[in-house]
């Protein structure tokens, strides 16, 4: 299936793509659904409710899920939402008790008591399920409805949830040039058309907008993970949530900076430079500050601390390395999204940072000039050295083990690279059968331990 790297790279705000960002996309969606409903026109006694099912009511709260529900219905859109507006929007929210969305009736609207988290079992198809419920004054359905926040953003109806269950093993051939829907298929069409994943990747976007456009896009999409980085290296503070975690980024930044002045760098250095700037990422996504789902919130650092890893410590490094890196990498992550998952509801913290893992070595490879075959070896290092990891969030909160483990899942990514450019791109195992060993392993695992916190780390801490 045909995946735009503008869908797998989106601008949102924190701290979950899944619980956040999906959360308000789908209320949107369902917005739009009721526009579509008849007879709604002039009504005075509906109200709205939300129920969240499986993860996105176990770890909720932590994720700000209630919250995103409340802003979507209030219209916000996750890509330009102010998050300094969140306060002021969700006070005037709690006095009315009441919504006015755009081209339907008010509607009731309590967001403690609409907001309604189900802590039994998940629903059939995703644990990440939201219940929409439209009623009348005397409690009887006027429309429900079922979404389901598959990761990374992305929100999908019961339909086309099953439709693309039901298709994984023949997927449909895309109208694009090049409909590679696994790593055979890519370096197959790459051989025969002898064009990189990068060349590939850029004519199928060219299918829908002109090729200075989709440049200009990747241009922005970097700019805003920069941009990320720049805010996290600069901030302070206590992140929100209760658990006291101190921000880290931008005092080991200044260490960094004053370390490189007076002495020279030992050679792991750099891995310090790499970890400082994931975990910039990933502390503005913990206190809900504007991110790159790359592919998910929650493994958003891995993929910008890598970029920025390849700007300023690999000689010879360009914006049109960047562009190469950004599109390669959506390649690899399209390929894990249409045979695995990217929520770590569904297969665990694998499929988040151990996603994002294989696409920033994958997309490091390409800048650096590595062959197709190359590419897909690095990204396959970086997956298979992530199989079976858990999402245990301590409080469902994302922040630890998340942010040092973005800055962790940059390390190997890097790594990962090396390695296959050492080598001439032939290995043992394929990436075709290291996604499908995450899939396997996904289902397999407990559901405790996919993003539930009711297993791992978020219970076994002793709190002081």
């Amino acid at each position: 299936m045909f995946i735009s790297v503008f869908d797998i790279f989106k601008i949102g705000i924190g701290p979950s793509s899944s619980h956040t960002v999906g959360p308000m996309v789908a209320v949107s969606k369902y917005l739009d659904r009721l526009k579509g409903i008849p007879g709604l026109s002039g009504r005075e006694d509906l109200r709205i409710s939300v129920t969240l099912h499986g993860s996105l009511a176990f770890t909720g709260k932590g994720h700000a899920t209630d919250q995103a529900v409340c802003l979507g219905l209030l219209g916000a859109r996750p890509d330009t939402l102010d998050p300094d507006a969140v306060d002021t929007m969700m006070t005037s929210l709690r006095q009315e008790k009441s919504l006015s969305p755009d081209g339907l009736p008010d509607m009731a609207f309590d967001p403690e008591n609409d907001v309604i988290f189900d802590y039994g079992p998940p629903l059939p198809l995703h644990s990440n399920a939201m219940t929409f419920k439209l009623q009348d004054s005397d409690g009887k359905a006027v429309d429900q409805f079922v979404y389901y926040s598959i990761g990374g953003g992305f929100v999908v109806t019961e339909a086309e949830l099953s439709n693309t269950r039901n298709t994984r093993d023949e997927l449909k051939t895309q109208d694009v040039p090049y409909p590679f829907a696994s790593a055979t298929q890519m370096l197959e069409m790459g051989r025969k058309e002898e064009r990189s994943i990068a060349e590939m990747k850029l004519a199928n976007e060219c299918v829908e907008l002109s090729q200075a456009e989709v440049e200009a896009r990747i241009d922005g999409i970097w700019s805003a993970m920069d941009s990320c980085i720049n805010r996290g290296i600069n901030g302070g503070g206590i992140l929100p949530g209760g658990l006291k975690v101190k921000r880290r980024a931008g005092e080991i930044y200044q260490k960094l900076i004053r370390e490189g002045r007076s002495n020279p760098p030992f050679e792991h250095t750099v891995m310090d430079w790499l970890g400082v700037y994931a975990m910039a990422v990933n502390e503005e996504n913990a206190g809900g500050g504007r991110v790159v789902t790359a592919p998910t919130n929650g493994a958003a650092g891995v993929i910008p601390a890598v970029t920025r890893y390849y700007l300023d410590h690999c000689p010879d490094a360009n914006d049109e390395g960047i562009r190469t890196f950004l599109l390669t990498a959506a390649a690899i992550g399209g390929i894990i999204k249409t045979n695995a998952s990217i929520s770590g509801a569904e297969v665990g913290c694998q499929g988040e940072v151990g996603s994002a893992s294989a696409m920033a070595a994958a997309g490091l490879c390409a800048a650096l000039g590595g062959t197709n075959e190359q590419v897909e070896n690095a990204a396959e290092i970086a997956l298979e050295h992530h199989l079976g990891m858990t999402c245990d969030p301590i409080a469902g909160l994302v922040q630890v083990p998340c942010i040092e483990r973005n800055a962790l899942g940059a390390v190997k990514a890097v790594t990962a690279a090396s390695l296959a450019l050492r080598g001439d791109g032939s290995h043992f195992v394929p990436l075709d059968g290291c996604i499908e060993t995450m899939r396997q392993t996904g289902l397999d695992m407990s559901d405790q331990y996919k993003e539930t916190s009711t297993g791992g780390l978020a219970v076994n801490i002793v709190e002081c």
